[in-house]
């Protein structure tokens, strides 16, 4: 069993790809940061002593995207579980304010790189006669807040691909699902906040949010389940959270 997850150098796809490897699945990983690869690539193969290839490329660039996926080896072709967990979000203004660096990094992330490799590795399963896909959204792809616009509205479009790639791959036996997160202690918030590590700390502070290995226990229990079963939708949530934007804090 192949597992290939994107956005594996941090986080939920860091810990979703580890989970995988633990259970024995050999494991595709890919990013932007080659270095994080090659340690993350040694730590797999010498924990769980399971096939490991690394994939450096920027998922927003399709041309990059389509010419690593055709080199892959054989033996890394039949991939069992796609896992589209690469996404970000930037900024946290309203839409009259907003930047437009922000914007597109988010648009090219959230949207078109999940639709980059999702073409090519779909075409893939569909040649091998199996797979599943599960993409990784967020309650902002289930309801908007003040402030998120463009970054809910990317999720927004999550949803609703997940919804379609679950009726044209129907044919095809190729399973679809997602996995909706609400507050996730990773480099989010860091990376929404351009690295300011102080304004990131505040957004988690007087609360027990989800860890990453939370909802990689949950992908993981998404594609464990038996052939005829499909996970459509999970909405997961912090016990603390109720919504997008109601949070019990501890004073």
């Amino acid at each position: 069993m192949i597992a290939l997850v994107t956005g594996a150098t941090s986080g939920i796809g860091k810990s979703t790809a580890e989970l995988f490897a633990r259970n024995g699945y050999d494991v595709v990983i890919t990013g932007r940061r080659q270095e994080r690869l090659d340690e993350f690539q040694k730590h797999l193969e010498k924990t769980y002593k399971v096939k490991v290839l690394s994939l450096c490329f920027d998922i927003r660039e399709q041309k990059e995207v389509e010419k690593a996926i055709k080199a892959l080896p054989e033996a890394f072709t039949h991939i069992d579980v796609l896992v589209n967990n690469a996404g970000l979000a930037a900024g946290l203004s309203p839409i009259q304010d907003g930047n437009l660096d922000h914007w597109e990094r988010m648009i090219d992330t959230n949207i078109k790189g999940l639709l980059y490799i999702t073409r090519e590795i779909s075409n893939l399963m569909i040649k091998n006669k199996r797979g599943h896909i599960i993409n990784v959204g967020s309650i902002a792809g289930k309801e908007a807040y003040a402030n998120g616009n463009v970054y809910c509205a990317s999720k927004h479009a999550v949803d609703a691909l997940n919804k379609g790639m679950r009726i044209d791959l129907l044919p095809h036996g190729i399973r679809v699902s997602a996995v909706n997160p609400g507050m996730v202690e990773t480099e989010f918030s860091v990376v929404r906040f351009d690295g300011d590590e102080d304004r990131a700390k505040k957004v988690y502070a007087g609360i027990q949010p989800l860890t990453a290995e939370d909802i990689a226990d949950t992908i993981y229990w998404m594609a464990s389940r038996p052939a005829h079963v499909n996970i459509n939708d999970i909405i997961i949530m912090p016990t603390i959270q109720a919504n997008a934007t109601t949070v019990l804090r501890k004073n």
